[in-house]
């Protein structure tokens, strides 16, 4: 019995007062509003890479998205050429002359294929890579660092738009 009428006491209410609409005062709030759809530029650049970098209006990046993914395509048809050759090379040699050379066109074969599934996954990560930073510059594409003519100086600006 005491251990309830402890928590009894402890249990009391108040009742919220209604603010007062006299008291209230209209207070226009100023909102941030982004240039750049981040989402927008990140769907850009799954559709063709370096899209949503021309969005976002870093065109100097275009070539550089271009050249890497590019290169790792090429990486890619590179050592699938080579996989390809060795790998019919391996079968031949298995029809022809069992036990003789095979393990050379094994491992070739082998390391070929490593090779290319590793520019696979760079590939990806590139084309990843080109998606954060699609998503990235489009956050940041309101804020600017200049100098102030005053105070020599670097001072961020942020866009606000009224």
């Amino acid at each position: 019995m005491p251990l309830f009428f402890f928590l009894t006491i402890n249990l009391h209410s108040q009742t919220v007062s209604e603010p007062d609409t006299n008291s209230i005062v209209q207070s226009k709030s100023l909102e941030f509003e982004m240039t750049k759809s981040p989402w927008g530029a990140v769907l850009r650049s799954a559709i063709l890479p370096g899209w949503g970098q021309f969005y976002n209006e870093a065109y100097w990046k275009i070539p550089i998205v271009w050249g890497v993914l590019g290169s790792f395509v090429g990486g890619w048809i590179y050592y699938d050429d080579l996989y390809d050759d060795f790998r019919d090379r391996y079968n031949q040699s298995l029809i022809d002359n069992p036990g003789v050379g095979i393990s050379s066109f094994k491992r070739n074969r082998d390391f070929y294929r490593d090779q290319r599934d590793l520019f696979t996954i760079y590939f990806a990560l590139g084309y990843l890579l080109n998606l954060v930073d699609a998503f990235v510059d489009a956050h940041l594409f309101d804020f600017t660092v200049e100098e102030n003519v005053i105070t020599k100086n670097p001072e961020l600006q942020i866009r606000f738009k009224f």
